[in-house]
């Protein structure tokens, strides 16, 4: 991975670490998470819809051979991915929310094997099993030792999936279109179910608390819209399962923000696992392309 997708990628991550903690914000302050998932990408939706029509922008409308497969990625990757973590952190913390989320790079990564035909080397797998023992940890941490699975995350489990898919089926779209466009057309497709929670949305509007509100502007701005064309930029440069590697680091930021924020502290293990989860994203992104990461 080099410079320029490692930056990318990084700073991607770390707003989309913070967006566990705006959510919980947002939903403790009034919104549903219906409305919060709605209004969060008719704001996106929004941004990405000023662009096309900027004057002097050039905006490469989707082929025909194209459109059945973006309307699906949009689906699965805003619509499922969304619904799950948001209705996912009605019961599950912002940290905890996070590192389920952060085992995405596992799904990616065996997904990219067997469709991109992607070839992981020995310090591949190594770093991918690293950051998944690193995921286990902050797992037990967080939680306890109970490994009760709630109705909240299976939904977190659900979106971690349906990201994975989207990653790496849309990578072969970036031979035809640019990230942005193809950014702008997933969140298009992905906005269009949210409309079923159309109903009742303007009474949340007017009871949630200021706070519920910047926050719910904040994640449509940032996570939704500017994160999700950086993270296409990366993976449009880089391999899929390396550059979604960097997702072991999200738990890590999303607790120290839901600290910051919620005040929810990590237990010295979620500490210790993020440290170890970290350790992954190294041995992939600096051992493994050094060495044996190599595509067939």
């Amino acid at each position: 991975m080099n410079k320029k997708v490692f930056l990318l990628a990084f700073i991607t991550i770390i707003i989309w670490g913070s967006t566990f903690a705006a959510i919980r914000a947002s939903l403790q302050g009034g919104y549903s998470a219906g409305h919060l998932v709605l209004i969060r990408f008719l704001i996106a939706s929004s941004i990405f819809l000023i662009y096309a029509l900027w004057p002097g922008v050039q905006f490469q409308l989707p082929k025909k051979e194209d459109v059945i497969k973006i309307l699906a990625l949009g689906w699965v990757g805003i619509s499922i991915y969304h619904i799950g973590v948001t209705f996912g952190e009605l019961t599950v913390e912002a940290g905890t929310a996070g590192m389920i989320i952060g085992s995405a790079p596992v799904f990616t990564s065996l997904i990219a094997v067997i469709v991109l035909k992607e070839k992981l080397g020995l310090f591949g797998w190594a770093g991918l099993f690293v950051g998944f023992i690193g995921i286990i940890l902050i797992t037990i941490g967080t939680t306890g030792q109970s490994f009760h699975i709630s109705e909240g995350a299976l939904f977190m489990l659900l979106a971690a999936v349906a990201t994975s898919v989207f990653f790496v089926f849309q990578k072969p779209l970036f031979s035809r279109y640019k990230p942005i466009e193809l950014t702008a057309y997933f969140t298009w497709a992905g906005t269009l179910p949210f409309f079923i929670f159309f109903p009742g949305l303007f009474e949340d509007i007017q009871h949630a608390t200021i706070e519920a509100h910047l926050s719910a502007i904040y994640v449509g701005i940032f996570p939704a819209a500017i994160a999700y064309v950086m993270w296409a930029t990366a993976l449009s440069l880089g391999k899929a399962s390396s550059v979604t590697s960097m997702m072991y680091v999200e738990p890590v930021i999303a607790i120290f923000v839901a600290w910051l924020w919620l005040r929810e502290w990590p237990s010295t293990l979620s500490l210790i696992g993020g440290i170890i989860a970290i350790s992954g994203v190294i041995i992939v992104n600096w051992l493994g392309s050094r060495t044996s990461y190599v595509t067939g």
